[in-house]
């Protein structure tokens, strides 16, 4: 059977860049060996979020006096949280079969190995195997998964992955997350917030590395009011899961540091899903664990694309939606600019939550840029303080002579719904006078951007 496109594996990535070569009038299939919308709608991005709500509304329980309202014992059910958040995944996964029939896309179910002259081989759950050929093009976007380290082997019970830590039998009373990025903050929040005593054990000097110095200072300042144990400068050296839980052996500044948990969350990070699809075959390059690319995803094979966690760059699940479509725009004649990576929102949902785009204080420096710094607390913000969410702040960094706005980092309630403002503002380049310029409405978390711009020119109001 023969198709304009392929495209091998259906996450975030896949799905999005069929429906766009459909929308392109190209006839199209989707590769799964699993379930529609990948790990980002079934173990990753969807079902964690669900979690995060879960435990956001535990604590608003806990704290509604502070609101003014007389509530009895609130009481965390591990098990509807879990269930709750499977069933969010499974109505989103049935959301993209839905969209896959709407957009006359050919799901392929089992699993893709690549072969020569623009062929795919799917090998279904009986065995049977069954070539197809793309006229125009075979895209890889097969992700990745948790990142195995050779002292921290994953059994699935008492050392784990971001996908046992979603569909635990019961909850853990104590849990030490090896990890500070986005994944491990996350289930440490939630783990923590429902009643677990979490301690967080990081490499680097902060914890979430990748953001603002600023930002990690303070999510450490308000994960410690919680109760949470972080644990930076620090490595784990081993496991002892022979007895009934686990002790945990740490490096430290200071010596060698044991603790004792029900369970060992590793969040060290991902790597790509590259092995055992037929790249060798087909002769595809592959460096340091990823498939290299051009500008618009194409393999050393032409024929070849390839996409999202398999290849360099942000592994983002929006990231890859973009990079497909760019990809498959590019194959259909079009001509896409390519994608500014410099310009690549993150978001992280613990709470608070964090979001940033751009070069940190630090690589503004580094690069040796003249930079002006506004930065606003949300203790500072009417809404804020309503709210009773006044962790947190908005840091703007400007080119001092040019105005640019060369990076956005956010901490606090729902900045992950605020940064989409900076990351427009940036793509159209617009300067601090701009921003400072432009009216945001009141009383709203959204207005720190406004006096964070005005704080960088000594401008601001209200603090």
């Amino acid at each position: 059977m023969s198709y304009d496109i392929i495209v091998v594996g259906s996450g975030p990535g896949g799905y999005v860049t069929a429906i766009r070569a459909s929308q392109l009038g190209l006839k199209t299939a989707v590769v799964e060996r699993e379930s529609l919308g990948g790990i980002c709608l079934n173990w990753g991005c969807i079902p964690t979020k669900a979690l995060l709500k879960s435990a956001n509304v535990f604590e608003y329980l806990n704290h509604a006096s502070d609101y003014g309202i007389s509530v009895k014992e609130a009481k965390a059910d591990f098990s509807a949280m879990v269930k709750r958040s499977r069933d969010v995944a499974d109505g989103m996964s049935n959301g993209i079969k839905f969209l896959m029939k709407k957009n006359k896309i050919d799901v392929l179910s089992g699993t893709g190995i690549l072969k020569p002259s623009k062929t795919v081989s799917v090998t279904d759950e009986s065995g049977k195997s069954t070539d197809y050929v793309a006229s125009k093009g075979i895209i890889i976007a097969t992700g990745a998964r948790s990142r195995a380290l050779p002292n921290l082997p994953q059994d699935g019970e008492k050392i784990i992955g971001y996908r046992q830590a979603m569909t635990l039998k019961k909850q853990p009373k104590k849990m030490v997350v090896v990890g500070s990025g986005a994944i491990g903050v996350e289930f440490a929040y939630f783990y923590n917030a429902i009643g677990t005593e979490v301690t967080v054990v990081e490499y680097m000097p902060n914890i979430v590395p990748v953001e603002d110095t600023d930002v990690s200072k303070q999510l450490e300042k308000s994960f410690k009011k919680t109760g949470l144990k972080i644990m930076t400068n620090s490595s784990v050296e081993s496991v002892d899961t022979k007895g009934k839980g686990c002790i945990v052996n740490i490096k430290t500044e200071k010596g060698e540091e044991k603790i004792e948990c029900d369970v060992v969350l590793s969040a060290v990070g991902i790597q790509s899903n590259i092995e055992n699809i037929g790249l060798e075959d087909v002769g595809i390059v592959v460096d340091n664990g990823k498939i290299l690319v051009n500008d618009f995803y194409q393999t050393n094979i032409p024929g070849y694309y390839a996409i999202g966690d398999v290849v360099p760059g942000p592994a983002l699940a929006h990231v890859a939606s973009a990079e497909g479509i760019v990809c498959v725009e590019k194959i259909a004649g079009q001509n896409p600019d390519a994608i500014d990576y410099g310009n690549i929102p993150g978001c992280t949902y613990c709470s608070p939550e964090i979001a940033s785009v751009g070069l940190t204080e630090k690589a503004a420096k580094e690069q040796g840029l003249d930079i002006k710094i506004g930065k606003f607390p949300f203790s500072a913000s009417g809404k804020a303080s309503a709210a009773g969410a006044k962790d947190g702040f908005v840091k703007l960094i400007f080119d001092a002579k040019y105005g640019e706005l060369l990076g956005g980092h956010m901490i606090g309630a729902n900045v992950t719904e605020m940064i989409a403002e900076i990351v427009a503002v940036r793509k159209l380049e617009t300067t601090g006078h701009d921003l400072i310029k432009t009216i945001h409405p009141h009383p709203t978390m959204s207005e720190a951007v406004m006096e964070a711009a005005a704080a960088a020119y000594n401008e601001v109001i209200h603090l």
